[in-house]
C-alpha cells in the first residue's frame, strides 16, 4: 500500500500531525465500501491483506500532491495547532510495486522529515494571521508554545510509539498506520466501539510513553517491524489501546 503525505518546507505540518492523518487514512481505506466484498477496491485489498502487509509512505507537494489525488484511495486532511499547516495524508489502493502510476514515481520516499513542534516555529505569516483570527486575545508567544502533542485528546484510539528507537517521519507514519490498522482489525475491539470510532473518522491519539511504562504495560495490539529498512532485526515499534 503507497501512501502519500503532504509535505511543504515552507508552511509545515507537524510530524505528529502527519502520523495520525496517515492512520485514519489507511484505515478510512480498509474500513470502505469500496473495499468491501463485491466494492471495485476489494480484490486488490484482500490480495495485499493476505500477503506480507507493507506500506510505503511518499511526501509530494504542490502540483505532484493534486496529481496523487486522481489515484484511486482516501484522503484525510486533519488541522494541526495554530500556526502549524494542517496535516494530509492519502492512503492508495494496494498494487504491485512496479511499474508504478506515473504520479507516484514523481513523489520521494527517503529523507521526509516534519518538524516534531518544538523545534521550529510556525512561520511568521501563520502567526500573524492566527493572531488576526484571535482578535488579539492571545498573545503571539503563546501561539510558538505548540509542544509535540496530539491535539486528538479525545480520541477513541491511543497509539503509542516506542521511546527506545528513533525512526524517520516517513517510517513513523508508517508504523502508527499499521498499528491502526491492527486496532480496527481486532476481535478485542467492541462493535459498538469500532461503529463509534467510523463516526468520528478514524481519529487516533499518538503519545510517546516512558521506557519504563513502555516496558511494563502490555496493549492489545503490538506492532513488531521485521527490520527490512530503517531498523535492526525485529523491533516493536507501535502498540495501540482503547
Amino acid at each position: 500500500m503507497q501512501v502519500t503525505v503532504r509535505y511543504d518546507k515552507v508552511h509545515p505540518s507537524r510530524r505528529i500531525d502527519v502520523a495520525e492523518a496517515t492512520a485514519r487514512a489507511v484505515v478510512a481505506l480498509l474500513a470502505s465500501a469500496e473495499a468491501a466484498p463485491g466494492g471495485p477496491w476489494h480484490d486488490a485489498v484482500s490480495y495485499w491483506h493476505d500477503g506480507r502487509i507493507r506500506k510505503l509512505v511518499r511526501r509530494a507537494r504542490g502540483r505532484r500532491w493534486d496529481e496523487v489525488q486522481r489515484l484511486p484511495g482516501v484522503t484525510v486532511t486533519q488541522d494541526g495547532p495554530l500556526g502549524w499547516a494542517p496535516a494530509a495524508a492519502r492512503a492508495l489502493v494496494p498494487a504491485p510495486v512496479r511499474p508504478l502510476p506515473a504520479a507516484l514515481a514523481k513523489t520521494q520516499v527517503e529523507g521526509t522529515h516534519f518538524p516534531h513542534g518544538d523545534e521550529l516555529p510556525p512561520p511568521p505569516a501563520a502567526v500573524t494571521a492566527a493572531v488576526h483570527r484571535a482578535g488579539g486575545a492571545c498573545r503571539t508567544e503563546e501561539l510558538l508554545a505548540l509542544g509535540s502533542a496530539s491535539t486528538s485528546q479525545r480520541a477513541l484510539v491511543t497509539i503509542e510509539v516506542t521511546p527506545l528507537h528513533e525512526m524517520t517521519s516517513g517510517k513513523l507514519c508508517a508504523q502508527v498506520a499499521h498499528a491502526a490498522q491492527l486496532a480496527w482489525q481486532s476481535p478485542q475491539m467492541p462493535s459498538s466501539l469500532r461503529s463509534a470510532w467510523a463516526a468520528d473518522g478514524y481519529r487516533v491519539r499518538v503519545v510517546l510513553p516512558g521506557p519504563g511504562s513502555w516496558r511494563s504495560t502490555p496493549r492489545p495490539v503490538s506492532v513488531t517491524d521485521a527490520g527490512l529498512t530503517e531498523l535492526e532485526g525485529p523491533t516493536e515499534t507501535t502498540r495501540a489501546f482503547w
